[in-house]
């Protein structure tokens, strides 16, 4: 079951990876950027008064993603559109997250 949805979601994506290697680093890079992602935004469990370093982060990662997603839609064509949806919730992460952020000075 998990093996066919991972296959489906790298379909859908556009991926395609070589079965060994290309599998390997597609599950370390992402898999691994993922958790530590996650890891650092569940920090506020632990510290709920440090709700400023997760923000910046979060802040930060969807910057970059809106920056070069939006930048692929001019260098690349064909984007289908589940790719525009998912830039379009980078874009409402990221401006949440700034308006977020302002208010919390």
């Amino acid at each position: 079951m998990v093996r066919h949805l991972a296959r489906h979601d790298i379909e859908v994506s556009g991926f395609t990876l070589q079965p060994g290697a290309g599998q390997s680093e597609f599950l370390t890079v992402y898999g691994g950027l993922q958790l530590a992602i996650g890891l650092a935004f569940l920090w506020l469990l632990y510290r709920p008064s440090d709700i400023a370093l997760p923000l910046f982060l979060c802040l930060l990662i969807h910057g970059c993603l809106v920056v070069f997603r939006t930048l692929s839609f001019g260098l690349y064509s064909g984007v289908p559109a589940t790719t525009m949806l998912l830039a379009a919730t980078e874009w409402i992460i990221f401006i949440g997250a700034a308006i977020l952020s302002w208010r919390s000075r």
